[in-house]
């Protein structure tokens, strides 16, 4: 089996049957375990291992905006991503449908065979400690990926809340370059304040570049 875990199962049945999908125990006669219950632990024990981390690390996150970024984290296409680098889709048990039809490179199949896996850490060990470590070890690149594009989609409100702690003076997005043709325009952006250049930002859109100008501004207004 060749599954980078990165963890040793003292029960390695728990890990065969985080890698059993239902149509494979569903096409066999006698009984056969799937993963459907340890799948649903993992994702309990997912949320609340992300929930801590984030709650920590990013102390300037409001309750709502914390949970947008979790929802963002531990989202399908995320789990899945997580579980292809580990080899899940080649390990998992299928049945002769799902195989034929391509279930060991379907997302949803993956992503609840990430968080079996995860399911079956937590019983296996009886230490949310090592849980913690397989889970922040495989998703640390999700985490500070979706951090920074949760940033960056709303940069402009949050540049304005630093700035207007200490002043009243407003903040000012110029177009100082477009280029390229009209159905593929690169614009370019300067922002300002008090005539203080803040930060320049390049965008497919308007949008977008003011977006990363107030990105900018914000990383050099925290140095």
């Amino acid at each position: 089996m060749d599954l980078d875990i990165g963890y040793n199962f003292l029960n390695k049945n728990l890990l065969k049957v985080a890698l059993t999908h239902t149509s494979f125990s569903h096409e066999k006669k006698e009984h056969i375990e799937n993963n459907e219950r340890l799948e649903f632990l993992g994702d309990a024990v997912l949320e609340l291992v992300i929930s801590k981390h984030i709650f920590t690390r990013f102390s300037e996150l409001s309750e709502g905006e914390l949970t947008k970024l979790r929802a963002s984290i531990v989202c399908e296409t995320s789990l899945a991503k997580k579980a292809r680098q580990i080899n899940i889709g080649q390990n998992i048990l299928l049945g002769k449908g799902e195989e034929l039809t391509g279930g060991r490179e379907r997302d949803s199949i993956l992503a609840d065979a990430f968080e079996a896996i995860i399911g079956a850490i937590y019983i296996d060990s009886s230490d949310i400690s090592k849980v913690e470590k397989f889970i922040l070890t495989k998703m640390e690149d999700i985490i500070n990926e979706k951090r920074k594009t949760f940033e960056m989609n709303d940069c402009k409100t949050y540049l304005q809340e630093i700035i207007q702690k200490n002043s009243t003076e407003p903040i000012k997005y110029t177009i100082i370059n477009e280029e390229g043709p009209a159905h593929d325009k690169v614009f370019t952006v300067k922002v300002t304040h008090n005539d203080k250049e803040l930060g320049i930002g390049q965008g497919k859109s308007k949008k977008d570049a003011e977006q990363l100008a107030a990105f900018k501004a914000i990383k050099l207004l925290e140095k």
